[in-house]
Parts: C-alpha cells; sequence; structure tokens
C-alpha cells in the first residue's frame, strides 16, 4: 500500500484488540476448571493468514510468544489441508507446544474458501494424564512419564467433532468432564474471534490485509526506534535455578544481549546442559520469555505483535536446559521461563536501567495435590499457582500479592479452595520482611497453609529460590528466600524445593514465598516510609534496624 488512511489504520488497530479482549473474556466466563476460570491460566490471539500474532490480549504472556512457532508447525503441516469448520490442536512441546497441560486450539477463519486468518487459544488443562494428578510434576525423568502428547490434529474437521480424538483425551485424563469442558470453551472462544474477524473484515473489504501488513511494520518499527536509542554492545547477566529436584547443583541460566544498531541478539550460550528433572524448556517458551521481558523495556504504545519479534533473534544451544533433546521431561518448565525472565531483565538493565525492576518473587509456586475423596473415591485435583511479589523500580517500590509481571493470573480464591476441594486453608497472608531492602523495597511474598482433608493424596511442589534468592538492582539487596514445609503431626519439617510424596490426612503443608528484590541503595529510603511499612506490619523494626538503621 502506497498510502493507508490513519483514521482507518487507528480503527483497525483498536478493532483487532477488542476482539481479543472478547476472547479472553469468554474463556473466563465459560471455562470449567479453577485453574483456567479463576486463575486464568490462559491466553488468546488473532493471527492473519501467514500465521503473524495482529494482536493479543492481555493474558498469559509466557504462552504468547510461543505461538508463531507453534503456527509454523501448523502451517507446514496443514499447508493443502485446511478448510472451513476446521479446528486444529496440539500439545507435544517436541512438535509445537510448550508442555503437556498447555493445549494449543487454532481454528483458521475463511470468507467462503480464502483464507483469512486464525483465532488462536491455549489453555492450561487440570490433568492431560501422566504418572500423576496434573501432569505437572517436576520429578518426572522423560516426556513419556508426563500425560498424553497429541501431535498437531484436527479436532473438527469441516465442522463434524474428531469423536476418535475426544475419546483418547477423555480416557486418558483423570477429570474428563473438567478438560473436555475447557476444549469447549476453547472451541467457543474460537468461534467469536472468527465470528467478528469476519465481520472486520465484511467492514474493510480486501483493503484489510494491507493494513494488517502496515500495523506489523508499526509495531517493527517503533520497537527498532527503541533499540536504536539504546547503547550499542554486549551485556551479560547470570541467574540460577536452584536444582532440578534430583540434584541441588545450581543450574545457571546464562545471558548475553547484543545491541547493534536497531536490532537485538539474545544468546544463552554458557547455560547448564539439559537435566534429569522435568524444568528443560523448549526453544519456543524461551523465546517467547525473552520477546515479552524485552517488550517490559519498551514504550505502552507499542503494539504487541509480530513486528516485535523481527526485531530480537534468540539463540539456545541445543541439548541445553533452554533446547533440550527427545525424550527430556518439561512439565515443570516454566519455572525456567521465569528465570529466563530474571535472567534477560537482569541484562537489559545495564541498558535501559529506569525501565526496569529488580527481580520478583521468582515466578509463581506450584502447589499441586490429587487422589481421591471420599466413600465414592471422587477424583480431585488441586492445583495452586500462587502469585507473589514485584521487585522494586526506579521511583516506587515492588508491588504484592499480584501476578509476576510474565503472567496476568489470579491467585485462587480461598473460598473456591474450600468449595470444591478436601483442603482447609490455614492461612494467606503476606510475609514479613521478605522484601528486599532498597531506596524502593521490593514486596512482599505470599504465605499459603493447607490441611488435606482427605485420607491420602499425592502432593506435588514446584518451588525455586530457595538458595539463590531474587536479586535487588544499583544497591537494592536480595529478598528473603522460600521455603516449603511440611507438618505430619509432629511440627513442621523443611522440605526441598521441588519434590512429590504421598501425603496422609491431616498432613499440613505451607509456603513461604520469597519477595521481590530492592531497587537503590538501602540508605537513601525516605524515614517516612520506613516508619509507614513498620506501621504496617510489612517490615518488622528489627530488619528495620539492620537493614535501614530503624526510623531516625
Amino acid at each position: 500500500m502506497s498510502a493507508i488512511d490513519p483514521i482507518t489504520f487507528a480503527v483497525i488497530k483498536s478493532g483487532l484488540d477488542t476482539i481479543v479482549d472478547d476472547m479472553a473474556y469468554a474463556v473466563m466466563r465459560t471455562a470449567r476448571s479453577p485453574i483456567v476460570r479463576d486463575v486464568l491460566d490462559y491466553s488468546v490471539t488473532i493471527c492473519d493468514r501467514q500465521g503473524r500474532i495482529l494482536s493479543q490480549a492481555k493474558t498469559v504472556a509466557l504462552h504468547l510468544g510461543a505461538v508463531p512457532d507453534a503456527m509454523d508447525v501448523v502451517l507446514e503441516r496443514f499447508a493443502d489441508n485446511l478448510f472451513p469448520g476446521d479446528v486444529i490442536v496440539l500439545n507435544d512441546p517436541y512438535d509445537g507446544g510448550m508442555h503437556l497441560p498447555d493445549i494449543f486450539m487454532f481454528k483458521p477463519i475463511f470468507s467462503g474458501e480464502r483464507l483469512l486468518g486464525f483465532s488462536v487459544v491455549i489453555a492450561h488443562h487440570c490433568d492431560v494424564g501422566g504418572r500423576v494428578p496434573g501432569s505437572n510434576a517436576s520429578d518426572s525423568t522423560e516426556i513419556f512419564q508426563e500425560g498424553l502428547r497429541i501431535a498437531p490434529m484436527k479436532l473438527y474437521e469441516r465442522g463434524e467433532p474428531n469423536r476418535t480424538l475426544l475419546t483418547i483425551i477423555e480416557k486418558n485424563v483423570r477429570l474428563p468432564e473438567l478438560v473436555l469442558g475447557d476444549l469447549d470453551a476453547q472451541y467457543a472462544t474460537c468461534n467469536i474471534g472468527e465470528r467478528e474477524m469476519l465481520r472486520l473484515f465484511a467492514r474493510h473489504g480486501d483493503a484489510l490485509e494491507g493494513y494488517f501488513d502496515r500495523l506489523i511494520d508499526y509495531g517493527e518499527a517503533l520497537t527498532r526506534k527503541a533499540i536504536a536509542s539504546w547503547p550499542d554492545g554486549e551485556y551479560r547477566f547470570t541467574d540460577h535455578i536452584d536444582g532440578d529436584g534430583f540434584s541441588s547443583a545450581p543450574i545457571p541460566i546464562v545471558c548475553c544481549i547484543t545491541v547493534r544498531g536497531d536490532h537485538l541478539w539474545v544468546d544463552f550460550a554458557g547455560s547448564s546442559p539439559q537435566v534429569k528433572g522435568a524444568i528443560n524448556s523448549t526453544l519456543s517458551f524461551v523465546k517467547s520469555s525473552t520477546y515479552l521481558t524485552i517488550r517490559c523495556a519498551l514504550d505502552h504504545d507499542v503494539p504487541n505483535n509480530a513486528g516485535v519479534y523481527r526485531c530480537i533473534t534468540v539463540t539456545a544451544p541445543e541439548g541445553s536446559i533452554l533446547n533440550p533433546r527427545m525424550p527430556a521431561p518439561v512439565a515443570a518448565r516454566a519455572l525456567t521461563g521465569y528465570r529466563v525472565v530474571d535472567t534477560v531483565m537482569g541484562a537489559l538493565a545495564q541498558i535501559a536501567p529506569k525501565k526496569l525492576m529488580a527481580a520478583g518473587e521468582g515466578g509463581n509456586t506450584v502447589v499441586a495435590i490429587g487422589g481421591y475423596h471420599g466413600a465414592a473415591r471422587k477424583p480431585f485435583v488441586f492445583v495452586d499457582m500462587i502469585n507473589g511479589a514485584w521487585g522494586g523500580r526506579a521511583d516506587k517500590d515492588g508491588v504484592e500479592g499480584i501476578t509476576n509481571p510474565s503472567q496476568n493470573m489470579s491467585n485462587l480464591p480461598i473460598e473456591t479452595i474450600e468449595a470444591r476441594y478436601p483442603l482447609l486453608m490455614e492461612e494467606y497472608a503476606l510475609r514479613p520482611d521478605s522484601g528486599g531492602a532498597g531506596e524502593f523495597r521490593g514486596g512482599l511474598g505470599l504465605v499459603r497453609q493447607y490441611r488435606l482433608l482427605a485420607d491420602s493424596a499425592v502432593l506435588q511442589l514446584r518451588a525455586d529460590r530457595h538458595e539463590h534468592p531474587p536479586y535487588g538492582l544499583f544497591g537494592g539487596g536480595p529478598a528473603a528466600s522460600s521455603r516449603n514445609l511440611i507438618d505430619r503431626g509432629g511440627g513442621f519439617e523443611v522440605l526441598p524445593a521441588k519434590v512429590t510424596l504421598e501425603i496422609g490426612k491431616d498432613t499440613v503443608i505451607r509456603h513461604e514465598q520469597a519477595g521481590g528484590g530492592g531497587w537503590g541503595e538501602p540508605v537513601k529510603r525516605s524515614r517516612a516510609a520506613i516508619a509507614a511499612d513498620i506501621g504496617n506490619g510489612k517490615v518488622t523494626p528489627e530488619a528495620a534496624a539492620r537493614d535501614y538503621g530503624g526510623t531516625r
């Protein structure tokens, strides 16, 4: 297009944003399982006919940067075999997916026989089979233990459901009503995206695709402008994961960002080789973690589309924890994605210090408890993703009781937990003194304490930051480390960061989450802010005296 109408351009951009927001609300209102409906572990986006992201909702950002790689697999596999009414699903990490609970759904959008784009929904399902309830254990040792692998295939073909695939799913998961119900929610949402995109095409006609090209170019142009303002050079940062659950040896994540002109190269050479435990991460997920972190350093008006990705090249050695070879397990790969976010953020802070915060809580902690309850032996799978704290920022304290910046998720309400599961919540609180000291203090981590009311269950804990607390920036202090505790009736004992074990009735599980790191030197913190922290119970007088010299 030689010229565009700026008003029409703005209308189309806003129209796409509205479509994905409507889709996001549809998932929340129609999903069956709490992990989707209440925790909000899902994502939606709209792609053009080439599979390029046009707009994405404010859902789980960690998912969305993996869509391009999954879309490439779908387009290659079904290049000449897509028809109106088709729906493609996949979850295999080695065939376009991320980990097995995240099921991708793609619905091609047609006007007559002409392909116009794709409606895409990703949802984290409460169970996809495998050796443990929830299919998310960090101590699996190969992908075959982790659940049902779905290669890219049609769930619907020309509008007709694939009963064979649906039956296979139904027979391989512990909670088929919830899993099939969430698939229905994804399907309904894809239909909403299709309907609204067809309305957009009806309104703007063939010119619309030209505007799509310009919208992606616009995202690229704004991103390149920002990168070009950054000083050329190499910027390095290393962070660590505590261990993989089998070994306590620290696992390094090493990042080198090269700024050259208006392009970024992000290389993870030097990171750990792939590990025995299930914290390995697919390269697509590493790309997603990297894209979203760099996006945090850009201005808010940069559109979240494929143009941003054109400006960033991400590489990781094959056979590493960030690009594993089959059949490496990946169920708990989110933890590694969070550490990629922290590592990239640490490198970026050297480039754009006012844009980035200190490390947050380390990503959500997953507490999964599953088993059978009552005389009827009714199966239950409880998956709690504890979202905690941001690090301090250049002009503000960290926030607490909030989602990690990479997620846009929510903490599961106590009322939902106690109504749906054989669990009693004994504590849900902020953890005093857990935020790192600084001119701007890190946010506080959370405490969650559960008592099992069923006769027995399998507990899975996926936590981190026990040995390597969240870092501070520019003189700010690290946050408090996290802790897992268990009381089987004889008092609390400390558990490893990552563990799977059998537990009995009245067992109490307690997680004390790390806080966020501090930003800036503690000596510069205002006396009024310290006094307010003490008055609000966020910092004890003893910690204030240790870190700040008290209130005087």
